[in-house]
């Protein structure tokens, strides 16, 4: 077994190399209690290595740290994939599909294709040069602009061309999720131009997995209400999907990789029992049909909720 200092320079390793770590899954690392780990977080805290938050810990400074995309393409690799797997049903046939950057949106650009006639706008670089290549034929519009470090065109030039466009649904990527912060990302340019995309969508669909719970970034993008559908994993903590569930039109838990049922009660929600996914209800936003009508068509009503 470890000795404190050996385990706390690992635990400062691990931190330097995702940016966050949580309690649980250091625990489980090191073979160790749950305060156990607490209290090595507590005495890198106050050596200024990192920050505790609720559930682990991050780098210092983060509110303003932007990582950058490749760092963060392989952090919950699971749950990204099963949330843009319950993303993509709920796009309709002959859509137009707005996408912010980020990976969790990036998992759901690769499934986006099997959707028939659609047409996707996004001002993310990383996200557009895997379609076309993948996909050369999908209707596409990048905005241009200037790159962020996580390879999200924002600025002036992005945000004229979002204005000229109105989209059925905007799949937006988040920082973190904080029920007095609401959507937050560390960069500045990039949260205006978030906004920018919000106005352009009749419907906002917000994808971010349960470790975006309670982190801040430096520069809020809009509060929770303008999520109509938030999209998170059964890895989110009850006290998230109480918060979360009262704040946005719909809260959507994909099932994570280690099991099929979800956690919520019975009484608060209505499960998809082909999908296994769970949906927190309260009424909020339009439905869009395959054409643009605010009423769902028949292939869609089976992959929606109202709220």
């Amino acid at each position: 077994m470890m000795i404190p200092s050996q385990r706390q320079s690992r635990i400062t390793e691990e931190i330097k190399r995702h940016g966050a770590v949580r309690v649980a899954e250091l625990a489980d690392l090191f073979d160790v209690s749950d305060m156990t780990i607490r209290r090595d977080l507590e005495v890198l805290q106050e050596s200024g290595l990192l920050t505790k938050v609720h559930g682990g810990a991050v780098t210092s400074g983060r509110s303003a740290e932007e990582p950058g995309f490749d760092a963060k393409l392989t952090q919950n690799a699971f749950e990204k994939a099963a949330i843009a797997d319950a993303a993509v049903a709920l796009v309709p046939p002959g859509a137009s599909v707005a996408i912010s950057g980020g990976t969790t949106t990036w998992a759901l650009a690769q499934r986006l294709p099997v959707v028939p006639r659609i047409t996707v706008v996004t001002n993310s670089l990383s996200l557009a040069v895997a379609l076309h290549r993948d996909h050369p034929h999908l209707p596409m519009i990048l905005t241009g602009g200037i790159p962020t470090p996580s390879g999200a065109l924002v600025g002036m030039v992005a945000e004229d061309a979002i204005r000229s466009l109105y989209v059925d649904i905007l799949f937006l990527g988040v920082h973190g999720m904080d029920p007095e912060a609401g959507f937050t990302t560390p960069n500045l340019a990039e949260a205006q131009t978030n906004r920018t995309l919000l106005s352009c969508a009749r419907r906002t669909v917000v994808v971010a997995d349960h470790t975006k719970w309670r982190t801040i970034g430096m520069a809020r993008i809009a509060p929770l209400s303008a999520a109509d559908v938030l999209i998170c994993d059964e890895g989110l903590v009850e006290e998230g999907r109480r918060a979360l569930s009262d704040g946005v039109g719909e809260l959507i838990l994909a099932p994570s990789p280690s099991t099929h049922q979800p956690s919520v009660k019975v009484d608060e929600r209505e499960s998809d029992s082909s999908s296994g996914m769970s949906f927190l209800k309260k009424a909020k936003g339009n439905q869009i049909s395959s054409e643009g009508d605010p009423t769902l068509d028949a292939s869609s009503k089976n992959t929606r909720r109202s709220k």
